[in-house]
């Protein structure tokens, strides 16, 4: 059984869904593992994982949309706001989605569905740098 891990950084712009999956299938591809387990873990709580549709953009639209309706960005409903109107929203949206990511490998590429791809979903509305580590375990 062999392992290898990396971190990668994503660029966001504010709040979206950015989509990092050909930086992660390069990163099995390199590590010439052909049955195993890829784990995506994304170290904030601000931001989150998703593995969803990446061939109709209107998808993400919709999935940014809902989100902002069911967490809105409203003073009156929470108490912590020291870090600005949308930390504590950004906070309840990645606590309702994801921030690790298992993704089977076969055939030294993730088995992902036709139209699956992975995302950082960024909560925060300024642009940030953020860490997701790839750790990938197999033979």
């Amino acid at each position: 059984m062999r392992q290898a891990q990396q971190s990668l950084t994503i660029a966001t712009r504010g709040k979206g869904l950015v989509e990092f999956t050909r930086e992660a299938a390069d990163f099995v591809r390199a590590q010439g593992i052909a049955t195993g387990l890829l784990t995506i873990f994304c170290r904030h709580t601000s931001a989150s994982l998703l593995i969803q549709e990446n061939a109709d953009p209107d998808v993400r639209a919709d999935l940014e949309s809902f989100f902002e309706r069911v967490v809105p960005e409203d003073r009156r409903l929470y108490i912590h706001q020291t870090e600005g109107l949308d930390d504590m929203p950004a906070h309840i949206r990645s606590a309702l989605t994801q921030s690790q990511l298992s993704i089977p490998v076969s055939g030294g590429h993730m088995v992902l569905g036709t139209w699956q791809g992975l995302y950082l979903f960024e909560h925060r509305a300024r642009p940030h740098r953020r860490e997701v580590v790839l750790h990938i375990v197999g033979e």
